[in-house]
């Protein structure tokens, strides 16, 4: 039988969580900061892949060796119910720039906060996710017959990711 004090003993749920989304200057694209505080109805992306390296030994058959190699990043995907606020449109017109602009204005770049709550609504673990740029956003898609909320989608991509307890 678990005991309260056990550290992992209940897993959490993934309905309850906040996500923050921060601008270092977002005045220049008219933002808030933070864009988009815990307005976010679903979250997924976050997650790291090790390519390793083999290397066999001479002489020695039986076994070979793994070595760690480069760690790669997936894409965050944010999905909200579309409002009036246009944050995140603005700050993808202000990270693609002018047309046929080829560097992406460091300003643009924004900072995440993902936190895991549990059934209670206390902060659990903490995902900071650094330098985000956005590199898709999609509106909703419109029809008549269904009467659902319009969703909008974000795709972001980042250069790492740390993980924390909160």
């Amino acid at each position: 039988m678990a005991n309260d004090n056990d550290i992992g003993a209940y897993p959490f749920t993934s309905f309850n969580f906040l996500i923050s989304l921060t601008i270092d200057d977002p005045g220049p694209i008219g933002a808030r900061s933070p864009m988009c505080n815990g307005e976010f109805s679903e979250c997924d992306g976050l997650e790291m892949t090790m390519e390793h390296k083999t290397v066999r030994e001479g002489g020695n058959n039986g076994q070979q060796i793994h070595l760690a190699g480069p760690v790669s990043f997936g894409n965050l995907s944010l999905k909200r119910g579309m409002t009036r606020s246009l944050d995140l449109w603005n700050w993808f017109g202000a990270a693609a720039g002018s047309a046929g602009a080829s560097t992406v204005r460091r300003g643009a770049l924004a900072g995440a906060e993902i936190i895991m709550r549990d059934a209670a609504g206390n902060d659990t673990i903490r995902f900071r996710v650094f330098d985000c740029l956005p590199i898709k956003i999609k509106a909703a898609a419109l029809n008549a017959r269904d009467g659902v909320v319009a969703i909008e989608d974000m795709q972001i991509a980042y250069s790492h990711f740390t993980v924390e307890a909160a």
